[in-house]
């Protein structure tokens, strides 16, 4: 995709759809994880490996709003110096498509390029042992690549949400659960 990018016109914008659901039970909320000090939340969980290749294919943020941000999911927008994505990161299986629940599936991941569906919720098993052996190969990345990525989420989470206004991303519409601890 990067080669593509960067193969295609200079002056376009890309428009970009990205869905990223993985189901997750209470456990999450009792372990380091649901604890927004300790993990950064949702975005900083389990989006900043997208918006770390969003930022490397397309370039840096230029434009970055938050639409909703709860316990079990996080929406928003993203102009990048060549795309404007509208981004909806979830651990709540309601979320799940019903093609996916349908089949029984956890997990949905879906980037949508300029219309095309790129889905890819297969194959991230062990991404993250060969990526931990690429780093202590001697061949992982450095804060100066992976900054761009820190600083979004960071943003992310201290931004106060904006509601559904604007271009924000279809799943942002669904209904909001309530948190399984509180009352």
């Amino acid at each position: 995709m990067k080669e593509r990018i960067q193969n295609g016109p200079k002056d376009k914008i890309y428009d970009i759809d990205l869905a990223y659901i993985t189901s997750r039970g209470h456990w999450y909320y009792t372990s380091w994880k649901g604890d927004v000090s300790k993990s950064g939340g949702i975005a900083t969980n389990i989006g900043v490996h997208f918006y770390d290749m969003l930022t490397w294919v397309f370039g840096p943020v230029k434009t970055n709003q938050v639409h909703i941000h709860t316990h079990d999911r996080a929406a928003g927008y993203l102009e990048l110096e060549k795309a404007r994505v509208r981004w909806f990161l979830s651990i709540n299986a309601d979320t799940l498509p019903d093609s996916v629940k349908a089949k029984g599936g956890r997990t949905f991941r879906s980037l949508s390029l300029e219309g095309e569906e790129i889905e890819f919720s297969d194959g991230f098993t062990e991404l993250h042992t060969h990526s931990y052996q690429h780093i202590l190969d001697g061949n992982g990345f450095g804060l100066d690549e992976a900054m761009n990525s820190i600083q979004l989420v960071h943003d992310i989470r201290h931004m106060k949400p904006l509601g559904l206004v604007g271009e924000y991303h279809p799943f942002a519409k669904l209904n909001l659960a309530k948190h399984p601890f509180e009352n």
